[in-house]
This record gives structure tokens, sequence and C-alpha cells, in this order.
């Protein structure tokens, strides 16, 4: 199969192109499992040397706002498309003009270009529960009205009305995901608002400070990359009529309090590296987050097979594992 990756140099992408590669598999269509043959993957920067030297892997790099690159990234050959590439939410409210290029016209030049090419790929598009927002009911079913209170979730839902559509109209195969926020990425905070959900548990279990800028009775509806990758996967090997019409769904997560984050924290790393978190309130972090959603019922996901953390002292373990060598400090 030829795949390609937007975003595949980011922390999911690098995840998502290791799984297709060390599997080399991925369901056709027909529901037949296929090798890989050729794995695209475009980004601003390139993925680590390892990615870079097997030679199924072709690297592209730059903006995906360019028309022409994107041309290059998905030729008529391309079977599957997995669209991670985003301005994450912070960085889309700061500048408006950056995510509603990134977020939404270069999500609508990949599906002009599976369009054109006239051979009905498959696309799976990353959305967000962002998408959800304002005046909402105590739990978030499939098909609440989706009311964004910011321009990233605005983006993301337009996207997911967009695939829905070009699928409807037969020009891909589109299968729109709304990530819960994402527990626990490696590297360094970025520009999301949710980064602090990550660093609260990253910082500390390398003997750093991590600030939290909200209230620890906030909750957030999470999800580790490792179900994130796994649901990504099954979501593309689905076939479409175990979609049916209907082609976005909210990935299974679990609701937890920050407070209740840094103590499952503490239960797996003790006082010492749980007391590394300062509590320090941002009120634009803060006004973000009170207007997410932390209620929902997934059942949709649950019936067509996805995936579903267990706990987030499981989630912190495999993080550990994962990204840590196996030892939280003191080990």
């Amino acid at each position: 199969m030829n795949i390609t990756i937007t975003g595949g140099s980011g922390f999911l992408g690098r995840k998502l192109a290791e799984r297709l590669l060390g599997a080399n598999e991925l369901n056709r269509e027909d529901g037949v499992s296929s090798a890989v043959e050729n794995l695209i993957l475009l980004d601003v920067t390139e993925p680590p040397e390892d990615l870079k030297n097997d030679p199924r892997v072709t690297i592209l790099t730059g903006d995906i706002t360019d028309r022409a690159l994107l041309e290059k990234a998905i030729p008529k050959s391309t079977d599957s498309i997995f669209h991670l590439a985003a301005v994450v939410s912070a960085g889309a409210e700061e500048d408006f003009d950056l995510g509603m290029s990134v977020n939404l016209d270069a999500t609508r030049n990949i599906l002009e270009i599976c369009r054109g090419n006239n051979t009905r790929p498959k696309v799976i598009f990353a959305s967000s529960c962002a998408g959800f927002g304002g005046d909402m009911p105590e739990v978030i079913e499939d098909m609440t009205a989706r009311t964004p209170q910011t321009s990233y979730g605005t983006q993301k839902v337009i996207g997911e009305l967009l695939v829905n559509d070009y699928t409807r109209k037969g020009f891909i195969d589109g299968r729109a995901l709304r990530f819960p926020t994402v527990v626990v990425r490696p590297g360094k905070p970025n520009k999301a608002a949710s980064t602090f959900a990550s660093s609260i548990i990253r910082e500390p279990l390398q003997g750093e400070k991590a600030v939290c800028p909200v209230d620890p009775n906030s909750k957030m509806f999470l999800a580790s990359p490792r179900s994130i990758i796994q649901n990504v996967v099954h979501a593309h090997n689905l076939t479409a009529d175990d979609w049916g019409f209907s082609r976005e769904t909210t990935l299974p997560g679990f609701t937890m309090s920050i407070g209740d984050m840094a103590e499952a924290l503490r239960a797996i790393a003790g006082d010492t590296v749980a007391n590394l978190i300062e509590w320090k309130p941002d009120p634009f972090i803060q006004k973000i987050v009170d207007g997410w959603p932390p209620e929902f019922n997934t059942q949709k996901s649950a019936e067509l097979g996805f995936n579903r953390d267990e706990s987030m002292e499981a989630v912190i373990q495999a993080f550990i594992e994962d990204e840590l060598q196996g030892a939280a400090p003191g080990d």
C-alpha cells in the first residue's frame, strides 16, 4: 500500500509511522491486509534517522499550505492518507490566519487533490473534542450539536463536515476521529492549551518542576498515545460498510480532574515527584479549558471496536515504559 502521513515528524505522526512500518500491513478497501510499500512523511521538520533510513519511507519537508508540495505528497498511487498536521489550539487562537490556512485551507486542498486524482483513497482526519463547546448537555453524544468556542475547534468541525461530504460524493473514503486530550506526550510543551496535561506528568517524572495553569477541579477528557495510535489504525481498517453514512466519531477516553491526575502521579512515583507540580492560574488557558466538555458517551466507537485506556495510572506507567526506558525516579 502507498500511504501518506501529514504531520509525519510530529509525535503522533512518528508513532503511527513506526506502527505501520513495524506491522507492515494495513487493510485495503475490501478489508484484505496488504503490505506497506511506500510511506510518505510530510512535515515542516525531518523525522528521526530510523524512519529516514527505512527504504520504504520518502521524506517531504515544507509548508503544508503549499499546494504544489501537497500534490507531490499525494500522488495518484496513494491508497491512504492520515491527516494529522495542525496548528494546535492556543496557537490557532492567537494567530487566526495561521490556524485557518493550516487547519482549514490545507485540509480542503488535501481533499481537492484526492478529488482530482479520482482514486477514492482512505482519508483519516484527526479532529478534536474541542469541536464541542458553549451551552452543552452534561454528557456529550456523538451527534450532539457542535458549537465550538475556539477557532481551532471551529476549523476541526468544518474539516469533519468536509470529510463527510467528500465521502458522500465518492471522492474519498473518509473517517474523522475526534481525539481526546492526548497524555502523556514526550518532549517539550507546545502551544496547545492542553499542553500542561502532559507537562504535569512528564516533567516531574524527570525530576523537573511543572506549572499547572488551571484549577485542580478542572476536568479533561483524556487518552494515551498508545490507545490513540491503535484506534487510528483501527479506524482505517474498518470497512466503509462498518462506518455507514456518518463518518465521524469521538474516540474513547476517560474523564478526570487535574487534581486526580496529580494524585495518580503521586500513587505511581511518590510525594517528592508529585510535589514538583506548581499551581499557577492562567486565565487565558483556564477560559479555553472551561470551554471544553469533560463527559462523553462514546457508544458508537465502542460498538465499532475502538480501544479505551484502563486508568490514569496505566497511562503514566505506559509513558514510563515507552519514553523513560521503564525507569521512574528513584528506580
